[in-house]
């Protein structure tokens, strides 16, 4: 398996890791400038020339998948038979130095509704490092065209066209992804806010509406979805920076995407933080509001 094959399956997985990179090499070392070795928490891929050097920068990279905050460093290493090591001794005579760059879990972000305001976002949000999802029951918000703006993302995109269930994808998630539900259907947002309460692994929850829509889905929420007040606060509503008013869609979205990104820095290095599970069903406790169901796309 090539190294990048490795980061992309390590990034799949959602585990940390650490690209380990041969820096430079001064007279004669197993391995020449450029080789490379990936680290997991249990698994490495390619090698880095074994012996001594690879088993300590082994060590090393695993501390540094523990640590809270770890940031690249530089080891160097003299290859002769004159320094005492940990593993062993390398007698090829030269000098190495390994760069070891963390690999963290990216955070992930799920848009749920790819409407003006949802698409602008999108755009905003494409230009991070981050795994970023996008819902709609419409079919036509996910067409390939449509999308054509996020072409050169950073992020990694995944499309989701949910034409009956869109809270279905809630469970798909991965652990601490970061909700914004802001559909074109108060019905599905509703459901959305009742699932997304009863996911555990999810991290922040934000409600795009009004005070007046979020008083009737603060009612429902309580009285047929059982849930206590602290567990509704658990959405945020109305989403963005407070000192940010404009209502066109580009607006909202570069507010809604500072706002997050203000979450994440306050966060640290944790992905998200996982919520309890009630024992209802996803949408069970809406289930007279969305009887009729998603109008799937024409």
């Amino acid at each position: 398996m090539t190294w990048v094959a490795a980061v992309a399956r390590l990034r799949a997985r959602r585990e940390p890791g650490v690209l380990v990179t041969v820096a430079t090499v001064r007279g004669h070392a197993p391995r020449e400038a450029g080789a490379k070795l990936v680290v997991g928490l249990s698994e490495t891929w390619g090698s880095i020339g074994g012996g001594n050097v690879e088993a300590v920068a082994i060590d090393r990279a695993r501390e540094m998948i523990g640590a809270a905050e770890p940031e690249p460093e530089l080891l160097d290493f003299a290859l002769n038979d004159k320094v005492t090591n940990r593993h062993g001794v390398q007698c090829c005579g030269g000098t190495v130095s390994v760069l070891l760059e963390p690999l963290p879990v990216v955070r992930a972000v799920a848009v749920f509704g790819v409407g003006h305001v949802g698409l602008e976002l999108a755009r905003i949000l494409a230009r991070q490092d981050l795994d970023l999802h996008l819902i709609d029951s419409r079919s036509e918000m996910l067409a390939e065209k449509r999308l054509d703006v996020l072409a050169d993302a950073v992020a990694q995109v995944h499309t989701h066209h949910t034409p009956l269930l869109p809270e279905e994808v809630l469970d798909q998630l991965p652990h601490g992804t970061h909700v914004l539900i802001m559909t074109h259907d108060h019905a599905e947002d509703a459901a959305l806010c009742d699932a997304a309460l009863r996911t555990t692994r999810l991290g922040s929850i934000g409600l795009i509406g009004s005070a007046a829509k979020w008083g009737r889905f603060r009612k429902r929420l309580a009285t047929e979805g059982g849930h206590d007040e602290a567990t509704i606060n658990r959405i945020k509503t109305p989403i963005g920076l407070a000192a940010i008013t404009g209502k066109d869609p580009a607006t909202i979205a570069v507010s809604v995407a500072a706002d997050l990104l203000r979450a994440f820095a306050s966060e640290g290095n944790d992905p998200g933080v996982a919520a309890p599970r009630l024992d209802v069903p996803p949408g069970q406790a809406f289930s007279q509001v969305t009887s009729g169901g998603v109008t799937p796309a024409k």
